[in-house]
């Protein structure tokens, strides 16, 4: 197998700004495995909140650059290679997986979600993001997405209750909120409580990341179902996190790839926890991976399509939230000029 990258530069329509920085621009990274004439494609979309930069893919794609070896299905001795050589490094991880999940589909002329068994039509409908912003900047914001089914407003800074209760008042859909690990327990409660009138869906990530027993103590605080983003990665994660959460906000790159997203998705099931399925900022190849895995979930925030000043691929997120997974072969994912 032959495997080329190619840098993706993506900028959001609107700085992206949460409780830990802003930013516009955006350096992923487009991953190609090349076999018998057949690509498949990756995305890694680095994180900085989670330690990963572009210089780290291009260097754990450097070292597993080897040992990829000459047959693409062979996931589980592909896998064993990488991890046998360097642990970590979701993103580069998850777009290796993605780029073999694709050829592996395109060779065999099915849709991944079909090759997993599951049932396109079982997608539930995405929310869209709204960054924190003032109030001049957060109503512009909210006039792109009035007409989406489902929002998440971010929260965790001076005046953004006063901005989600502006929100509310011009919009009738639903309305979930992230912290992203901003406030202690107290503080969670506090807001939490304040909000509970607006009809908020859930909140993710009230606390800090390790702090389990925080989120167990707001969670039996508040009226509000709570939800773990930060504090789950794995599914050796989950355990930790039953009778604490209500569910888990899983990711592709905090995951590095297909197969742990579904682990990590039946280790929650296990434990009766409802499960989100989400994303960094990325492109609709890197949500289209992830969203294969969607008619498992109950909630879906794939929505850096609609982030995106210029989305550089065609695939799964289409109109308002809707996930559409087609009968494409692969990923079902196109290029866009």
């Amino acid at each position: 197998m032959k495997l080329s990258r190619t840098p993706l530069e993506l900028s959001t329509a609107f700085e992206f700004r949460i409780a830990h920085g802003a930013r516009r621009g955006h350096r992923n990274t487009l991953v190609t495995i090349e076999h018998d004439g057949i690509e498949g494609w990756g995305e890694a979309a680095p994180s900085h909140y989670y330690g990963e930069s572009d210089a780290l893919v291009q260097a754990a794609l450097d070292a597993w650059m080897p040992l990829l070896g000459d047959d693409p299905f062979a996931l589980d001795a592909i896998a064993a290679r990488l991890d046998g050589a360097l642990q970590g490094h979701g993103a580069a991880r998850a777009a290796i997986e993605t780029a073999l999940y694709d050829w592996i589909g395109k060779r065999l002329g099915q849709p991944v979600w079909k090759l997993l068994g599951l049932d396109a039509t079982r997608a539930p409908v995405s929310c869209v993001t709204l960054g924190m912003a003032e109030p001049d900047e957060m109503e512009r914001k909210l006039d792109t997405v009035r007409d989406f089914p489902a929002l998440k407003v971010k929260l965790g800074a001076p005046g953004d209750v006063d901005n989600l209760e502006r929100i509310r008042r011009g919009y009738t859909g639903r309305i979930r909120v992230d912290a992203n690990a901003a406030w202690n327990a107290a503080e969670a409660v506090r807001v939490l409580r304040r909000i509970e009138r607006l009809d908020v869906e859930l909140v993710e990530q009230p606390v800090a990341r390790e702090d389990l027993a925080g989120l167990q103590w707001v969670r039996e605080r508040s009226g509000i179902p709570v939800f773990a983003d930060e504090s789950v990665h794995h599914a050796r994660d989950v355990a930790n996190l039953a009778g604490r959460v209500d569910g888990v906000n899983l990711k592709l790159m905090k995951a590095g790839g297909l197969r742990e997203m579904l682990r990590t998705i039946h280790a929650a099931r296990a434990h009766g926890l409802q499960v989100m399925l989400g994303s960094m900022v990325e492109s609709s190849l890197a949500l289209t991976a992830a969203a294969q895995l969607a008619p498992l979930a109950d909630h879906l925030d794939l929505d850096g399509h609609w982030l995106l000043a210029h989305d550089p691929f065609r695939g799964a997120p289409g109109e308002r939230g809707a996930i559409v997974l087609s009968d494409a072969a692969g990923l079902g994912v196109e290029r866009v000029a």
